[in-house]
């Protein structure tokens, strides 16, 4: 009986799961990139079907993660096979569920959401990793990575990712607050959905509150709401 801020049980869980979350965008009709998963029993019992299987339906190269962790730990780019079965035995150090998922040629955006049962979306951000993907070390150490904010988009563009990402947190039951994380991928110019993040970074310099800034709505009047 302690209140807190934020999302419920179902969907911090949800959220935290990154296949449960991709399934239930998928039944919202909401588009993501191509992925697959597996526990960890099963490459334990059968790893040759496994990657026989990736290789068929994602090609390479692809991206190979734990599916309940953030920040980017146990995340490895896998271009070969050699590679690819290596991210796979990293992953499973850090869960019983992996999910692997198509490289997507992308420019990546994310979005602040606020509110309860009828809730805003702020002006979206551009991330522009420094590394070759936004990996822990890009995020957290060598500080190279870099933001637009708000991102130089079309007016349509920007108003069906604010639909998009209020849809996603609907999807999930959300509540309070969650960053919604894009691709726009550069060969079709279609958006697809990454992940959603039930309990942002909220520091000053966070994107959570840079966002509703760049929208508007000042930091200590985020806090408030």
């Amino acid at each position: 009986d302690i209140p807190y801020v934020g999302c419920g049980v179902l969907a911090s869980s949800t959220g935290m799961d990154k296949v449960a979350m991709k399934n239930l965008f998928v039944a919202n009709d909401l588009a993501v990139g191509k992925f697959s998963w597996f526990l960890r029993r099963n490459w334990e019992e059968n790893r040759q079907s496994i990657l026989d299987k990736l290789e068929t339906e994602l090609k390479f190269p692809m991206f190979v993660k734990p599916a309940n962790l953030g920040s980017s730990v146990g995340i490895s780019k896998a271009k070969n096979l050699s590679q690819l079965e290596q991210a796979i035995d990293l992953a499973i150090k850090y869960d019983r569920k992996i999910i692997v998922e198509a490289n997507i040629n992308a420019r990546e955006f994310e979005i602040s959401v606020l509110g309860n049962d009828c809730p805003i979306a702020s002006l979206p951000g551009e991330v522009i990793p420094g590394a070759e993907f936004y990996d822990y070390n890009d995020k957290y150490i060598d500080n190279k990575t870099q933001f637009e904010i708000p991102a130089k988009l079309s007016q349509e563009l920007i108003e069906e990712m604010q639909q998009l990402a209020i849809k996603a947190f609907q999807a999930i039951d959300g509540s309070g607050l969650a960053r919604v994380d894009f691709f726009l991928d550069r060969d079709t110019n279609k958006l697809l959905l990454n992940e959603i993040n039930t309990m942002p970074g909220f520091t000053s310099i966070s994107m959570y509150p840079k966002l509703w800034e760049a929208s508007g709505l000042s930091y200590s009047n985020l806090i408030d709401r």
